[in-house]
């Protein structure tokens, strides 16, 4: 039996934090009244400080490039980037 992992909106996250913040409660609390982990909350929290965000394994989630800053270097980032989900899923079909 597999479990689905949950999505929230981002409207959601953000008044989990602020709910967190302007209560004084511990983050333990907070967590089981929204029927959250205390890690995830803890994670919403650090990404709204400016941190950036854990992954699951507890390390920084790192991206594997940075966006360029240029327009149009982002257009022809985002065409390699299709060609090659696009040669992944030819690849996984065969």
């Amino acid at each position: 039996m597999t479990k689905t992992r949950r999505s929230f909106t981002d409207e959601f996250k953000r008044e989990a934090v602020a709910l967190l913040e302007g209560s004084g409660r511990p983050l333990e609390h907070v967590a089981r009244e929204l029927g959250l982990q205390a890690s995830v909350l803890r994670n919403w929290r650090r990404v709204a400080q400016g941190h950036p965000p854990r992954s699951r394994s507890g390390s920084p989630a790192v991206s594997g490039t940075a966006m360029p800053a240029n327009p149009d270097e982002q257009t022809a980032e985002i065409a390699r980037l299709r060609r090659e989900l696009e040669r992944a899923r030819q690849e996984r079909d065969i």
